[in-house]
């Protein structure tokens, strides 16, 4: 857990030093503060909001006790083994097996589980994958994978001033040739970053939910069921919105191609089955 921890901690003073570092080579030192600001601000906002946007953007709905007995209480036990307060559960009605979590804090999250998954798995499988969404939560993941979306958007944003606006450096010298392959690589390098810090997250929360249901078979299971009925099931919503899909327990886009490990938001299910296997 701690080598997790470790990694993303390095993966994150990567990202955000890349971020000063474009606003600097596109617009000097007053460059570097307007990006670092710029990306404070947003910050904020996905801080508050983002958890509202995606759960309307997906067109969950909330369900209780009442409404949903099965997924309601299993995620109440899960949460109380986990140590955390109680989420709001959410459904999605769409035919992908899917789940993800999203919010600010513990005390402001909620889990999300597609219609699909919830017929697709058994109950043991379910709560393995609702244990982990709950680790994501407990270990506050959502904010971290939001900050380095947030990030990463802006760099990007910031090339492509660079590339209409033109730069400068600190001493005012035009450096186009510098210039141009910050203007190009930046965004690549940032994608990359923030790739790699969705799969660390991953693993984690693979292993923190095996801890909270105590059955890392069980999570071990529903992988390998959702990966191979996912695959054939599109989620619109995921396709129109890319940048969701590291949300969610398994990758919801459909095709792939060359590099595609490089830039997955997941882990290869392989590797994550395999890890959970050795757990003890």
């Amino acid at each position: 857990m701690f080598g997790n921890w470790l990694k993303t901690s390095i993966l994150m003073a990567g990202i955000i030093a890349l971020f000063g570092a474009v606003g600097g080579a596109l617009g000097g030192q007053q460059g570097m503060l307007l990006a670092l600001a710029f990306g404070g601000a947003m910050n904020l906002w996905a801080y508050w909001f983002s958890d509202k946007m995606v759960l309307k953007m997906y067109r969950a709905r909330q369900v209780d006790a009442a409404a949903s007995p099965y997924l309601y209480n299993m995620v109440k036990d899960l949460a109380q083994r986990a140590g955390l307060p109680m989420p709001k559960v959410y459904i999605i009605d769409e035919e992908q097996p899917n789940a993800f979590a999203t919010g600010r804090n513990p005390e402001h999250a909620a889990v999300a589980a597609t219609s699909g998954i919830m017929r697709l798995l058994t109950e043991r499988e379910l709560r393995g994958v609702m244990a982990h969404e709950l680790a994501h939560v407990k270990h506050r993941d959502i904010l971290i994978s939001t900050i380095t979306a947030i990030i990463a958007g802006a760099i990007a944003m910031l090339a492509q001033f660079g590339m209409f606006f033109g730069g400068r450096d600190s001493d005012n010298r035009s450096n186009p040739v510098a210039q141009i392959l910050v203007m190009l690589l930046a965004p690549l390098a940032a994608m990359l970053i923030q790739m790699a810090i969705s799969r660390t997250r991953e693993f984690g929360a693979d292993r923190g939910g095996a801890e909270i249901s105590g059955d890392p078979g069980a999570l071990a299971d529903a992988l390998l069921k959702i990966e191979s009925y996912a695959k054939g099931i599109p989620l619109q919503t995921a396709e129109e919105h890319p940048a969701t899909a590291q949300m969610m327990i398994i990758n919801p886009l459909l095709g792939g191609g060359n590099f595609r490990s490089l830039f997955s938001t997941h882990p290869a299910t392989q590797d994550r089955v395999a890890r959970l296997r050795g757990m003890r």
